[in-house]
């Protein structure tokens, strides 16, 4: 039988570009702040404020917090479409496929967060406290 996939990892871009990879290994991110020992990650969930839409509708910038960050093929994931213009603040769940200089995901799911301002302003408190409490 095969292991299940693990859930996505809450992170912030700054975390992401402080990640490195063995060759053909996974990526691992730096927990050191937290106290706790670099975590495996492949699958990430990230919150930020779209910065614009690259033609074609496939790419995304976004900045969160801590910096920016880039989703590719957003365009294919379901209710990405509507989550595409500068200004709107989306969820955003995908595999890691760069971490520096600036995170990329291809992204596999996208959700839009504008209308509740409480997903901004609490994200940076949920990253810190998964990192320090409960991702052992």
């Amino acid at each position: 039988m095969a292991a299940a996939p693990s859930p996505p990892v809450k992170v912030l871009a700054t975390q992401l570009r402080r990640c490195s990879r063995s060759p053909g290994g996974p990526w691992l991110l730096s927990r050191e702040e937290y106290g706790r020992p670099a975590l495996a990650v492949s699958m990430v969930w990230m919150q930020g404020t779209v910065v614009a839409v690259e033609e074609g509708a496939s790419t995304v910038r976004l900045r969160d917090e801590s910096g920016p960050f880039v989703a590719q093929g957003v365009d294919r994931v379901p209710k990405g479409r509507p989550c595409l213009s500068a200004g709107k603040y989306v969820m955003v769940m995908g595999t890691v496929q760069a971490c520096g200089p600036e995170p990329i995901l291809r992204a596999v799911k996208m959700t839009d967060l504008s209308d509740n301002p409480l997903h901004k302003s609490m994200w940076g408190l949920e990253v810190e406290d998964l990192h320090r409490n409960v991702l052992l």
